[in-house]
């Protein structure tokens, strides 16, 4: 099953420029798609192995934090390729 994956963290801590650097890296060096944009970052796959991925990358963030919130949408379908219609 494909999903598609928003995800915006947001460090409540000082220093949090590099904590999300550093998050986005690690999605970024992931076998998904991935887009990104000032916002959020879009991650795209099969549903297990992309939310095992997941959760070992924000565990490992978590890990490196001492207060952060991460907000997760999720659709079941890969809209990688969306296109505005109008």
């Amino acid at each position: 099953m494909k999903v598609s994956i928003e995800l915006t963290m947001s460090p409540l801590q000082d220093g949090y420029e590099q904590l999300i650097i550093e998050f986005i890296k690690t999605l970024r060096n992931s076998p998904f798609k991935i887009l990104e944009n000032p916002l959020s970052t879009q991650i795209y796959g099969d549903y297990r192995p992309l939310m095992e991925f997941l959760t070992d990358a924000i565990e490992t963030s978590f890990d490196n934090q001492e207060a952060v919130l991460v907000y997760m949408k999720l659709v079941k379908s890969d809209r990688s390729d969306y296109q505005p219609f109008f």
